[in-house]
C-alpha cells in the first residue's frame, strides 16, 4: 500500500536512537526526506543520514536541546532553509528521569523531565503549527506512553509530563483543525528500547514485565514505527485529537482477567 509518503518533510526529534531512529527508518522507507534531530551521540545521527543517503534519499541532521526556544526556531530555520517548510513533526524526544518518591524528589531534576517531555513537545509543535496552518496541512505526532494514563511509582514527573502531553495536544488539535491540521498522540507500551534495556535484559524483570501484557511480547520499535507513518499518512485523514496505544494491551488492566 503506498502512503502517499514520497518527498514529504519530516522532522523526528530524538531521531538517533531507539523508538526515534525506527520511525525515522521507516519514513525513509516510504520515500519521505527525514531530519534527525539529536542532542547527544552525533555518530548515530551520522550513520543514519548516511544509510538514508546511500540509497536515494534525502536526509538532515539538527542538533538543538528542544527545551530551549532559541535552539528550537534554530533548527526549524534549518529545515525551512533546506526544504521550504515542513509536513510532518514527530515529538519523539523524551526522558524518563531518575526514580525518586515525590518526597525525595530533586526540584530541578523533575523540571528538567517536564521541561523536555512537555516544554519541548510544545515549542517543536508551536514551530511546526506556525508553517502548518499557513499552508492549510500538516500532521503533528507526539509520544507520550501508557503512562499518560497508568500510574508509575517513583516517576511522577514522567507521568505529569507525559499526561500533559496527551491533554495539549488534544488543545492544539482543536485549534488546528479549521486549517486541515492533524494532532495525534502515540502512546507506546513496554518496547524494546535502550531506556528499558536493564528491564528486559534482567530475566525475572523481564518475566514480570510479560504478566503486564496480555499479548505476552514485548514490543519492538518497528511495531511503532508503522502506526507513525499510517497516522501521518492520508490513510489517517479522519483521525485527530486522540491517542493511539501501541501497547500489546497493557492498558487492558491484564491482572483483571482472572476476575476483580
Amino acid at each position: 500500500m503506498d502512503l502517499g509518503l514520497k518527498d514529504k518533510r519530516v522532522l523526528v526529534t530524538g531521531g538517533n536512537s531507539g523508538l526515534g531512529a525506527a520511525i525515522a527508518r521507516a519514513f525513509a522507507a516510504e520515500g519521505a526526506r527525514v531530519a534527525i534531530n539529536y542532542l547527544v551521540n552525533p555518530k548515530q545521527s551520522d550513520a543514519l543520514v548516511e544509510e538514508f543517503t546511500a540509497t536515494g534519499g534525502e536526509a538532515l541532521q539538527l542538533m538543538a536541546d528542544i527545551s530551549d526556544p532559541q535552539a528550537v526556531e534554530r533548527m526549524f530555520s534549518e529545515i525551512d532553509d533546506a526544504w521550504g517548510g515542513i509536513d510532518v513533526l514527530v515529538n519523539n524526544a523524551g526522558i524518563d528521569g531518575v526514580h525518586a518518591l515525590g518526597w525525595e524528589a530533586d526540584a530541578d531534576v523533575w523540571g528538567r523531565v517536564v521541561d523536555i517531555n512537555l516544554k519541548g513537545t510544545f515549542l517543536c509543535a508551536r514551530e511546526a503549527l506556525k508553517r502548518m496552518v499557513a499552508q492549510r496541512s500538516g500532521v503533528v505526532l507526539n509520544t507520550t506512553s501508557v503512562h499518560e494514563v497508568i500510574a508509575w511509582a517513583g516517576y511522577s514527573a514522567y507521568t505529569a509530563s507525559k499526561a500533559g502531553v496527551s491533554m495539549m495536544s488534544k488543545s492544539l488539535a482543536q485549534e488546528a483543525a479549521p486549517y486541515g491540521v492533524r494532532i495525534l498522540c502515540i502512546a507506546p507500551g513496554a518496547i524494546r528500547t535502550p531506556i528499558n534495556q536493564a528491564v528486559w535484559q534482567d530475566p525475572e524483570g523481564y518475566r514480570d514485565l510479560l504478566t503486564k501484557i496480555p499479548l505476552g511480547r514485548i514490543g519492538e520499535p518497528e511495531d511503532v514505527a508503522k502506526i507513525a507513518i499510517m497516522l501521518a499518512s492520508d490513510a489517517a485523514s479522519y483521525i485527530t485529537a486522540t491517542t493511539i496505544f501501541v501497547d500489546g494491551g497493557m492498558t487492558d488492566y491484564p491482572s483483571f482477567a482472572h476476575g476483580g
